[in-house]
């Protein structure tokens, strides 16, 4: 058991130290390329911080046959997520991070919420998501796909129309000097592969866990699997801050929900021979569903803008997020911590 729990560490240590890195190669990538931080956020340091969640969907479902486990993790990976948006408003001390994040961001959450919002009907029992497909690929996957590549055109199109935010961002870059595109995009890809190959690692450490716990594989899924694989995206949020660059923070958050949930088609198309949501447990709807409310919670504050937090400490959002997530957890214990 013990040595079970250090290779869980491990994995995870190697992920967040990796994360970090990622964080800060991205940024340098964001000055050279002129893309921005909001842009490089929500596309490139998403799908990178995102890889462990591909990884260990695509070993659970393939390998392992652990459905649940695969969509546990996602959905749990979402919320993960979420949560780390109450963390880095807790780590911004000028005031609620959120108000600091550029309007874009709304969009970003909106589409987030769009493609929840599928990817729970396809959970559903009763929903017609759930029912028609196309030979073993659910309805589900394609509606995703067209929502993940419509939506990637729609913000790109938004950055363009707002060039001018565009510029004033870029003049806030941090110096780079002597630091070139080319040697950051290595270290990019190296952290990236350190991420990629402690993910592979995971699923089966935490298969073996939750036997030995007698933990259903919904509960490893949703809560130890997602805190593993989201590190990458708290160390990213951490150091973003840390650099002053929010929009990078709060980007890849959103990003990384966008393209964790159309991971659930990805790993559609890897299930034989039935359709993944119809092999998993229907009560992943609910944690899709809090993963919905808690979104539309952020994208509130977002547009609302509050100066201050509670306190001092936390925004309205921020509190309520956190609030919601270990709500999240004690009933994932309580349904499930039994055999």
């Amino acid at each position: 058991m013990l040595l079970l729990w250090c290779q869980f560490l491990i994995c995870g240590a190697a992920i967040a130290f990796s994360g970090f890195q990622l964080s800060r190669q991205g940024d340098i990538i964001a000055a050279r390329t002129g893309l921005g931080r909001t842009w490089i956020g929500i596309v490139l340091l998403a799908t990178a911080t995102s890889l462990p969640e591909l990884i260990t969907g695509s070993t659970a479902v393939v390998w392992l046959d652990l459905p649940d486990l695969a969509v546990g993790n996602i959905f749990g990976a979402c919320l993960m997520n979420l949560l780390m948006l109450a963390i880095a408003d807790l780590f911004h001390r000028p005031g609620p991070v959120l108000t600091a994040a550029s309007r874009g961001q709304v969009l970003a959450a909106a589409l987030a919420i769009l493609c929840l919002a599928v990817a729970t009907l396809g959970v559903m029992a009763r929903s017609p998501l759930n029912h028609l497909t196309v030979g073993h690929i659910g309805l589900y996957t394609p509606v995703l796909l067209a929502c993940y590549l419509i939506g990637m055109r729609i913000l790109y199109r938004y950055q363009k129309r707002e060039y001018r935010e565009y510029l004033a961002e870029r003049r806030e870059e941090p110096a780079v000097a002597g630091v070139s595109l080319g040697r950051a995009g290595l270290l990019f890809g190296v952290h990236a592969l350190v991420v990629i190959t402690a993910a592979l690692w995971l699923p089966q450490v935490a298969s073996q866990l939750a036997m030995e716990m007698g933990w259903r594989q919904t509960l490893m899924g949703t809560i130890f699997v997602a805190l593993a694989t989201t590190l990458p995206e708290l160390a990213v949020t951490l150091s973003s801050l840390k650099i002053g660059a929010v929009d990078l923070a709060i980007g890849d958050l959103f990003g990384s929900i966008l393209f964790n949930v159309n991971l659930l088609a990805i790993f559609d198309l890897l299930s034989f021979p039935y359709p993944l949501l119809w092999r998993a447990a229907p009560t992943h709807a609910a944690t899709g569903l809090m993963a919905i409310l808690m979104t539309a919670i952020a994208a509130v504050e977002l547009v609302y803008r509050p100066e201050k937090k509670i306190l001092g400490w936390l925004s309205a959002a921020a509190m309520l997020l956190a609030f919601l997530y270990a709500g999240n957890v004690v009933g994932h214990f309580l349904a499930g911590a039994g055999p």
